[in-house]
């Protein structure tokens, strides 16, 4: 017969590890005052008894993938994001602040189901039947074949999905559901990472896909993530600033497709709506010609975009200069003003340097550096870009201007929003002119400055000869 045994563990409710005693500071993620006092149940094998072996062995040669097909919702930008589409029997997290739009989205997702034959089951542990018919009128969503299930014991949950054969099964959201036989509150690690294992066991073995719905911390990352992201199959974040109507969903994991995918959203009293041009949404406030501003096409994943890149340069009153970014690499930043300060004559030695990606989208590519450094000098040399000009270009330590990848892409991106010119490394390889822009070919960053800023006062000039 089998033997349980009690011990009690300390884990920490912000990345949980585990530790035998009570710490004042996780020795995992460094907070403080994060650690729980929790009873773990240890159960042993009486000796001699069988053990039960489990799933039988699969030949892959032989495996079939077509009951995990994917499965395309109406939502481009939402397939974008999973690669293509929604995988069979697997298990997708998507979390956000509070009111950023989860419910809507998933919402939206099951009548996209619903609305092809397939059976949905919503459960909602934070909403009331009554309450979720009222988001669905506002959304235009009729019900049919969206079954809603408001329950947080998991136990009945999992019974109810049993008698149940649904196509696609929500959860909203994971800290509100519980299983008795855990020890811990709704919400604690304990209980967030045993619902999340039920729930990816029985994923695997129906077949269905299952979207659970995450809450956050107030530093902005999932509660309890490291217990949770090396379960799921997808991490899905849905991000946007508080007075702003766009939202962005990014994947921060995914075992089926790329995770440098975005999908850009327009809040709405319809829902979340697809913006079919994202550039253009990232461009809405720029200003041609502006000072300490510069376009970069970029790439996040297969999709180019355009960016603006705003930066400003300060004379640091007290202490030492300090460098602040946001949507750029710090590091990146550091080295970027060294660059400029030996190898183009900006003297950012004593200037604060402050740089901002606007949008809210994250720039993690080096073939950024150029509009970077293009919008530093335009702030510290107090001179504004020539108007039409996008600059894309990775810079090396001794000012060198090195190749990117689909450079052609990113030109045409740029083309089609109305550049006029583009300026790029010197060494990129040969390929057709695009018409309506002029390709501007520059070795050095020194270069790209003399050529990408106006040049309306002699002493500015001289200065980057």
């Amino acid at each position: 017969m089998e033997k349980h045994k009690v011990k009690t563990v300390y884990i920490c409710q912000n990345c949980g590890k585990e530790c035998p005693k009570w710490e004042g500071r996780c020795p995992g993620c460094q907070e403080w005052n994060c650690l729980v006092e929790s009873t773990v149940a240890v159960t042993k094998h009486a000796a001699g008894k069988p053990v039960d072996a489990g799933s039988p062995l699969h030949e892959l040669a032989k495996v079939q993938k077509d009951t995990y097909a994917r499965m395309a919702f109406p939502i481009e930008e939402l397939n974008r994001v999973l690669g293509g589409g929604l995988v069979g029997g697997s298990v997708v997290l998507i979390s956000g602040d509070p009111g950023i739009g989860k419910s809507t989205l998933l919402l939206q997702v099951s009548d996209a189901v619903a609305a092809k034959g397939g059976m949905v089951v919503y459960i909602s542990g934070e909403e009331s039947s009554q309450q979720l018919k009222m988001r669905a009128e506002r959304l235009n969503i009729n019900g049919s074949g969206l079954f809603i299930y408001p329950e947080t014991n998991m136990e009945n949950v999992m019974a109810r999905l049993e008698s149940a054969e649904p196509k696609l099964v929500i959860v909203d959201s994971i800290q509100t559901v519980y299983m008795e036989d855990i020890n811990g509150a709704p919400g604690s690690i304990n209980q967030i990472r045993e619902c999340t294992l039920r729930l990816l066991r029985w994923a695997k073995k129906s077949g269905v896909a299952v979207f659970i719905s995450g809450h956050v911390t107030k530093d902005g990352s999932i509660a309890g993530p490291k217990a949770l992201e090396h379960i799921v199959d997808v991490v899905l974040y849905l991000e946007g600033e508080p007075f702003n109507s766009y939202r962005i969903l990014r994947s921060a994991k995914n075992r089926f497709g790329s995770t440098n995918e975005v999908g850009v959203f327009e809040m709405s009293g319809a829902g979340l709506m697809e913006v079919p041009n994202p550039s253009q949404f990232f461009l809405e406030s720029y200003m041609n010609g502006t000072i300490g501003a510069a376009v970069v096409p970029t790439l996040e994943g297969s999709r180019p975009l355009l960016v603006e890149i705003q930066a400003l340069t300060s004379p640091s009153a007290y202490g030492p200069p300090r460098r602040i970014c946001n949507g750029v690499d710090f590091n990146r930043l550091l080295m970027i003003s060294a660059v400029l300060t030996r190898r183009a004559g900006v003297g950012l030695y004593n200037q604060d340097v402050i740089v901002n990606v606007t949008g809210g989208i994250k720039i993690s590519e080096p073939a950024a550096d150029l509009g970077i450094a293009l919008a530093i000098a335009s702030s510290f040399k107090d001179t504004r870009s020539i108007p039409g000009t996008a600059a894309v270009g990775e810079i090396g330590l001794s000012g060198e201007l090195r190749s990117v990848t689909q450079i052609e892409r990113r030109i045409s991106e740029a083309a089609r929003l109305g550049f006029t010119r583009c300026i790029i490394p010197g060494i990129s390889k040969a390929f057709h002119s695009i018409d309506g822009i002029e390709i501007i070919k520059a070795d050095n960053v020194a270069a790209a400055l003399r050529l990408g800023l106006e040049k309306t006062v002699k002493k500015k000039e001289q200065e980057f000869e």
